[in-house]
């Protein structure tokens, strides 16, 4: 089996309920990746979150490439709970 390293994603328990986050930060890769598929480009992300670069917005998204359905299903649940 082929395990992933990510340079930038790491998880960190009692950080954002132990989800994927971007090292040294408290910025949620499900964030991003909402960000993404709601039509923002990487520099519009970077904007929205100035803390993280370029760099670390490809991994981000390189990781849900990898982990799919289980940042789908965080999104879902923040939707969810933004609608309540």
């Amino acid at each position: 089996m082929l395990t992933e390293t990510y340079r930038y994603v790491t998880q960190t328990p009692g950080v954002r309920s132990g989800h994927p986050i971007i090292s040294g930060t408290r910025i949620a890769v499900h964030d991003i990746v909402g960000l993404v598929l709601n039509g923002a480009d990487i520099d519009a992300v970077v904007r929205s979150f100035p803390a993280l670069t370029r760099a670390q917005v490809y991994e981000a998204m390189a990781y849900y490439e990898d982990n799919k359905s289980d940042i789908d299903l965080l999104i879902a649940r923040q939707m969810a709970e933004s609608a309540e």
